[in-house]
């Protein structure tokens, strides 16, 4: 049997911040969902994804928590890993720059190009970034001296240190890129570096000696590796790379790069020209994507309109959250984030469109034929239309997916589903079924189910969790064989399956319920406002026992309680009916807080508001096991 063949993608691994955000976890899920697609095709696929820990910027941060650098950034890293656990992230690899397997492949990269002579000691005497761990030169930077990435302002910056000889290299990069025009994409992109190329290279600043917090310059430890000539190695040290490099024999040269826009130069300038400079192959593609908006703005941190998405996950699921972020941003373009956004991608395409045509399927072969799927009988004229869709859209599928236009490669599906469903009204198998016309309705309910399966197989690298409820309706759990790229041909489906209808996959959410929760979390530098002890003692908080409790019509999300508090009883509405049952709460003691203005949710004026605790997607309500209802809590 002949060896897999390979496919290698990275992410950028990621620089700490107190919160992973929208922005930031795009080109995570966009890798993810091109690395299972692959997987799909029977690709042996390594997806790396890690975080960049060194830096001036670190040190500071960590000096003013009052910690060690690494003790600073290590619950950081670990946030991440979560964030990447609740998307559905399957990566094989997470490094950090701070593990030993990473610094000896730097020290020994920048030992070996110091040895050749492309590194030399010089003194720094320019403009540079903090906030963005970036070294400019005047003509780079935009007016009043403002970092031309961030819009800080830039300072001036004098140190001894070590220069990597880039200049040396500026037409072996060019003569490259012109032999290799897909090497960056989109076009725009690649036309923007060769311009700056054009310009002129300046040797790079490849060390500093104004703090200690990196990996030490291996022949002069008064010197720290620069933080980005230490971070791009990370793509082949987490392969081993020059030690125990199997790894690095089996998966160099990287298939993709995927990285966003404000880093491109890095990854398309500086890295390949250490690589030429070190004799190392370069990687095949290097893709720059584009940023979700907050209106003009990028998202970001320190423009305090970040989006955390561990709430949109708990919020509305993790497969509709990637399906958002993977449709929304077209190749190599900015996309538009906001909540409403969101909720219309739910409502519209994955309720009204993918979930609906489940339904209308499930619904008919189980009200018309017992929930069995039976042998096609005569055909319908529109069954050619359906079936010649669905020939034309798996090769499109594939071949924009090979190009990683996932956005488009979504849109194509979806002409498969829309078509779907206009067959269903075409051909009208309520009136088939009135007709007894048994044969065609056959044949049309067996196309229904087909048209289901062969979706569900295409989006699956896109919304990995949603399959498993899919074939357990369809009836075909136990037919893996049924779920794999290689069985999207038409007419797999088995006659005689039994069905299995389920709850709707993606129920409706109602734009107005947006202004009955709270937003999305969105970061501020300042973090929560102090209070005094006579602010907390403004709340009553009161012990309360639940005496009824019903879901609210209509309203997925939102449970009604009946409460008992000392003599009197309360109505409160909670939005928690994703974590709990209307039984699972009766005659438990729970804290309210009782002095909340009554507000009106869905026509039921609500009298407080119950207490819960959420962390890691799960949420639970605040209970006390022995004291009485109506008990003050202080």
């Amino acid at each position: 049997m002949d060896e897999k063949k390979t496919f290698y993608i990275t992410t950028p691994i990621y620089y700490p911040s107190a919160t992973p955000h929208v922005g930031t976890a795009y080109p995570t899920v966009a890798a993810d969902a091109m690395a299972r697609y692959k997987r799909m095709r029977g690709y042996d696929a390594y997806f790396l994804t890690g975080t960049d820990e060194h830096g001036l910027k670190i040190q500071r941060r960590a000096q003013e928590a009052g910690l060690e650098p690494l003790a600073f950034v290590d619950p950081i890293v670990e946030n991440f890993r979560k964030l990447w656990q609740v998307l559905l992230i399957d990566n094989d690899d997470f490094i950090r720059t701070t593990e030993d397997r990473h610094k000896k492949v730097a020290e020994a990269l920048f030992q070996k190009i110091y040895d050749q002579g492309d590194i030399y000691k010089g003194e720094y005497n320019g403009w540079y970034c903090p906030p963005c761990e970036t070294f400019f030169t005047e003509r780079q930077l935009q007016e009043g001296h403002l970092c031309p990435d961030c819009g800080r302002p830039a300072q001036i910056t004098r140190e001894e240190s070590y220069f990597f000889k880039m200049s040396k290299y500026a037409q072996a990069w060019l003569d490259f890129i012109e032999e290799n025009p897909g090497f960056i994409q989109p076009q725009s992109r690649r036309n923007e570096m060769v311009n700056f190329v054009r310009q002129g290279l300046d040797d790079l600043c490849v060390s500093r000696t104004s703090f200690s917090w990196g990996i030490p310059v291996p022949f002069d430890s008064k010197h720290v590796i620069y933080v980005w000539f230490d971070a791009l190695i990370n793509y082949i040290s987490a392969l081993g790379f020059g030690f125990e490099d199997e790894l690095y024999q089996k998966y160099w040269p990287a298939d993709i790069h995927l990285v966003g826009k404000d880093i491109i130069r890095f990854h398309t300038v500086i890295w390949p020209i250490m690589l030429m400079a070190a004799g190392i192959p370069l990687p095949q593609k290097i893709i720059g994507h584009g940023w979700f908006l907050m209106g003009d703005d990028k998202m970001s941190k320190s423009k305090g309109n970040v989006v955390d998405p561990f709430i949109l996950c708990q919020k509305y699921g993790a497969d509709a959250v990637r399906y958002f972020l993977l449709r929304e941003m077209g190749f190599g373009l900015d996309a538009n984030y906001s909540e409403e956004a969101l909720v219309n991608r739910i409502n519209i395409d994955l309720a009204n469109d993918y979930g609906n045509l489940l339904s209308r399927a499930t619904a008919m072969i189980n009200k018309f034929q017992g929930d069995i799927v039976l042998i096609p009988g005569e055909s319908t004229d529109f069954d050619n239309g359906l079936r010649e869709t669905a020939a034309a859209v798996v090769p499109e599928t594939e071949h924009l997916l090979d190009n990683m236009e996932l956005s488009a490669a979504l849109t194509e599906i979806w002409r498969l589903v829309n078509k779907a469903n206009k067959y269903i009204d075409d051909c009208a198998p309520w009136a088939l079924n009135k007709a007894k016309e048994t044969g065609k309705l056959a044949s049309v309910l067996y196309n229904m189910a087909e048209t289901v399966r062969l979706v569900t197989i295409m989006i699956t690298p896109f919304m990995p969790g949603l399959p498993r409820r899919v074939w357990q309706q369809l009836g075909i759990s136990d037919k893996p064989e049924l779920h794999t790229w290689e069985s999207l041909k038409w007419g797999l489906f088995p006659a005689g399956t039994k069905i299995e209808r389920g709850e709707p996959l993606f129920p409706r959410i109602d734009p107005a319920t947006l202004n009955e929760s709270e937003e999305p979390a969105r970061e501020k530098e300042e973090g929560p406002p102090s209070i005094t002890i006579d602010d907390f003692a403004k709340m009553d908080l009161r012990i309360v026992k639940v005496l009824a409790c019903e879901k609210v019509e209509k309203a997925d999300k939102l449970l009604k309680f009946r409460l008992q508090m000392g003599d009197e009883e309360r109505t409160v509405i909670s939005g928690i009916a994703e974590h709990y049952q209307p039984d699972q709460l009766l005659g438990r003691n729970l804290v309210l807080i009782a002095n909340l203005e009554p507000r009106k949710i869905r026509g039921t004026i609500s009298h407080g508001m119950l207490l819960s605790a959420a962390a890691d997607g799960r949420l639970e309500v605040l209970e006390v096991d022995s004291i009485s209802s109506g008990a003050a809590v202080k």
